[in-house]
């Protein structure tokens, strides 16, 4: 990814898994540099803050309880807050001293909402990958069943946002003859009457399941202008299990995970408008998904790029906080049987009947991806590697979304994760291959999010944000604010305050 691969022997990162206190008020930030005037806003990030209750440990990253960090923008000013998510699973944690885990949730299904927040209609909703998001705001909640409008078993973290507002996602479901499926939702946008768009909330298509009572886990998909995209993998959640987790205190929601050895990866096309499902069997070899970087269409094909596990073994089985907090040469010892990240480029024909049996069918000349139809009416995919770096991540990927989401695009950001710790900013041309990288010994940053220079014109006109932690600073907690061309730094915020690892955010102007 760079001339350089840090080491980190000192095990600082160890710190970024460790509980804080939330704030009662916001703390002033020293800044170095110059804020760009654009900056005027909020960056909310959502993660967990507290990693034991009482003498009761959490034992999974995943587990960690809810906090909303805001670092807020105003004329060169900043200042930074943070406040649990007060969710029923974060209340009972603490009146009842009993952890609801993500590996043993009692005996409701959890709406500790760790994951993401993103905007439906004019309010803000915290979400993990259950039924349940929470409203926020950063002092009230309202919590909100989605199956109270839509057959939907969860819905990812990751939905598509289009310009007007409407709002996509995928989650498990109920289909016909009691078999699983999978449902794209859409919820409208504002609504003129000013009633919650969520009551309007519609499937729009059904994703059938490869295996009837083992729906796999889903994280995000895959939308371009009139198609939608679903990466089936082998990684299956055995409902069975999973269903009984949630009323067995002790058992555990990972226990509930299983890989299919022999299925590979199935991917699935559906038409948007209307919502029709297309029953060509795209496969490809088993890999694990979390996140795509995006999805556009071009001369009768769909691209799809992004960022892959290799193998059919479940990435979580590697994120025990016990692994994490290890010292860093078991760090790299575990991350060495781990499934190997890879960034790739798929590429599906939207006419797979054109060729003969046996040809490549995909004729764009930018990418040596193929797809080739075999004898048993599948289309065997073989991708392009856009960036692959052994136990070097590209994740939590981010684009430049308003301008260039559904659309053939040059540039994608990420997280850097060495060995599952993070440790840099990445900058990758999909279609030169070229990476830029910013880093700092002893330093932990976060996904990063792309803002676009309003009188910006080229795609990557704009900054990245992110929150970095470095725990042996004299202020350990600071955004920073990188040139989105080069990555080089325009300023940084810093608080005197040790903050702990975010996974997804937002920035509200």
């Amino acid at each position: 990814m760079s001339s350089k691969t840090f080491e980190h022997p000192a095990g600082g990162y160890k710190k970024i898994f460790e509980t804080v206190e939330e704030l009662n008020e916001p703390l002033p930030a020293t800044v170095t540099g110059c804020i760009p005037s654009f900056i005027k806003g909020s960056l909310l990030r959502l993660g967990p803050g507290l990693f034991e209750v009482g003498s009761e440990p959490f034992y999974h990253l995943f587990d960690g309880q809810a906090l909303m960090h805001k670092f807020d923008f105003s004329n060169g000013q900043v200042t930074y807050f943070r406040k649990f998510v007060k969710t029923d699973a974060y209340v009972r944690a603490m009146t009842e001293k009993i952890p609801a885990r993500t590996s043993s949730p009692g005996v409701e299904v959890t709406d500790n909402c760790l994951v993401n927040v993103y905007p439906i209609g004019e309010d803000f909703y915290a979400v993990t990958e259950t039924n349940f998001i929470t409203k926020v705001n950063v002092e009230t909640l309202k919590k909100v069943d989605m199956c109270d409008y839509v057959n939907i078993n969860g819905v990812t973290a990751h939905p598509h946002i289009e310009k007007d507002g409407t709002v996509y996602n995928i989650g498990n479901c109920m289909g016909k003859g009691a078999a699983l499926a999978y449902n794209i939702i859409r919820i409208p946008p504002k609504q003129k009457d000013k009633s919650d768009p969520i009551e309007k909330s519609k499937v729009v298509v059904q994703f059938p399941s490869a295996e009837r009572f083992k729906p796999s886990y889903v994280h995000s998909f895959g939308m371009t202008e009139n198609y939608f995209v679903f990466v089936e993998t082998p990684v299956k959640i055995h409902l069975l299990k999973f269903l009984s987790a949630w009323s067995i205190r002790g058992s555990n929601y990972m226990d509930c995970f299983e890989s299919d050895e022999e299925k590979g990866t199935w991917i699935h096309i559906a038409r948007k408008h209307p919502g029709e499902y297309i029953d060509y069997k795209f496969r490809t070899a088993a890999m694990g998904l979390f996140h795509h970087i995006n999805c556009y269409e071009d001369s009768g094909f769909i691209v799809v790029d992004l960022c892959a596990w290799k193998g059919f073994e479940f990435v979580y089985n590697y994120l025990w906080l016990a692994n994490l907090r290890a010292n860093w040469e078991e760090v790299k010892r575990n991350a060495m049987i781990a499934p190997q990240p890879e960034v790739r480029r798929y590429v599906l024909p939207l006419d797979p009947y054109r060729e003969e049996q046996g040809k490549n069918l995909v004729s764009l000349p930018y990418t040596t991806t193929t797809a080739t139809m075999r004898a048993d009416g599948t289309i065997w995919l073989e991708p392009e590697v856009l960036f692959s770096g052994p136990r070097q991540a590209f994740e939590f990927p981010q684009i430049n979304y308003k301008m260039n989401n559904r659309k053939n695009y040059t540039y994608a950001y990420a997280l850097g994760l060495n060995h599952f710790i993070p440790d840099r900013i990445c900058k990758l041309n999909v279609r030169t291959k070229e990476t830029w990288v910013w880093q700092e010994p002893d330093s932990y940053p976060s996904e990063p999010l792309f803002v676009q220079n309003p009188d910006g014109v080229d795609e990557d006109d704009g900054v990245i944000m992110t929150i970095v932690v470095s725990p042996g600073a004299q202020r350990p907690t600071f955004c920073l604010i990188l040139n989105a061309k080069d990555l080089s730094e325009i300023a940084r915020a810093e608080v005197d305050i040790m903050s702990p690892v975010t996974f997804h955010g937002m920035y509200k102007p």
